[in-house]
């Protein structure tokens, strides 16, 4: 059994024992470590395919953060995590890539707990990944996971300005199908019930299987390309891509900000980028 699958099981295990929004919860505060290793070229060719990068070139932007996904799930089943990992949702990611990486370089990898916060919708935990090259940190992350609960009534929403994400112009049309999660899961390591089938995502509150998070941004920041300009990127994920699907691409004409759409105007998502200077 690979580390990984070994996490997933945990997860399974561990997860109905687990409450979300105890008021005095805290996360682990170790680090997780994986030694400098090269990047494999048959996984890396098969999660460019199904995201849309290039063939050859640089590392993908969001490519560390799936080859750190073992540790994270590691870390997150541990018995001192509070939140149970199976249902969690990727609500947001920022990306700082501190200089291109390249496939043929060894990566350390690193992943740890930032903290736990209050969301509307439950709890939402921050993690944060670090790769290295030879000591030297040349790409970071920090991404949220809710936990979903009921929490107490919160106050209506103020009124505020229209998305601007409904803006942006239309650049191209995808058509996403039903298998799409177990498709970039088998890729990514990524399994959790919510993209698999209809039948598990039900069990923790929605209709169908949605895509992952991660496929959406690495699969809009694969068509905005220029990976090398990228100073950081930040993506929020605003709803759920129920599968099989069919969302626009949406970007400004200087690709510093992007969107992704549903067929009736629905925002999926919404990222910016910062370019180099």
């Amino acid at each position: 059994m690979t580390p990984l699958s070994a996490s997933l099981v945990r997860g399974a295990l561990t997860s109905p024992f687990k409450r979300a929004g105890q008021p005095d919860a805290t996360v682990p505060r170790g680090r997780l470590t994986r030694p400098a290793a090269p990047v494999a070229p048959g996984p890396l060719a098969a999660y460019g395919k199904i995201c849309g990068f290039a063939e050859s070139g640089p590392l993908p932007l969001t490519y560390p953060h799936v080859l750190a996904f073992p540790l994270t799930m590691r870390l997150m089943t541990e018995r001192a995590f509070p939140l149970p990992v199976l249902g969690l949702v990727h609500t947001w990611i920022e990306i700082t890539p501190h200089r291109t990486a390249q496939p043929t370089e060894p990566l350390e990898l690193t992943v740890y707990a930032e903290g736990l916060a209050p969301h509307r919708r439950g709890t939402e935990v921050t993690m944060a990944t670090e790769a290295r090259v030879g000591g030297e940190l040349v790409w970071e992350s920090r991404s949220g996971y809710l936990s979903r609960h009921a929490t107490a009534p919160a106050d209506p929403p103020s009124r505020t300005a229209p998305d601007a994400a409904g803006e942006l112009p239309a650049v191209t049309e995808w058509r996403l199908p039903g298998d799409l999660g177990r498709r970039y899961g088998a890729v990514s390591g990524d399994r959790n019930p919510i993209h698999l089938h209809p039948l598990t995502a039900r069990l923790f509150g929605f209709p169908r299987a949605i895509a992952h998070g991660m496929w959406t941004v690495a699969r809009c920041l694969a068509e905005a390309g220029d990976a090398a300009a990228v100073r950081s990127v930040r993506a929020e994920f605003r709803a759920p891509v129920l599968l099989p699907a069919t969302v626009t691409y949406a970007a400004d004409a200087a690709g510093n900000a992007f969107a992704l759409r549903g067929t009736k105007g629905r925002v999926h998502l919404v990222g910016t980028v910062t370019r180099k200077a």
